[in-house]
């Protein structure tokens, strides 16, 4: 769910993946490992970032209404 919802809000803002991680001081490799939902689970830290640079809020972020 969350690779999805990440994903989406990258492409509604036109951003390659090397431009959200630049945006959010995270790394490539950590940006396409959340996309393909591999790996462990984001830490809370991590998805704020992502929330931040997109402009929502977590809850947002992760699909919860």
């Amino acid at each position: 769910m969350l690779a999805k919802r990440v994903k989406e809000f990258r492409k509604k803002k036109g951003w390659s993946q090397q431009k959200l991680a630049e945006k959010t001081g995270l790394s490539f490799n950590t940006i396409t490992k959340i996309e393909q939902g591999a790996g462990t689970s984001p830490t809370l830290k991590t998805l704020l970032k992502l929330a931040d640079a997109f402009g929502v809020g977590v809850d947002e972020l992760i699909g919860r209404k």
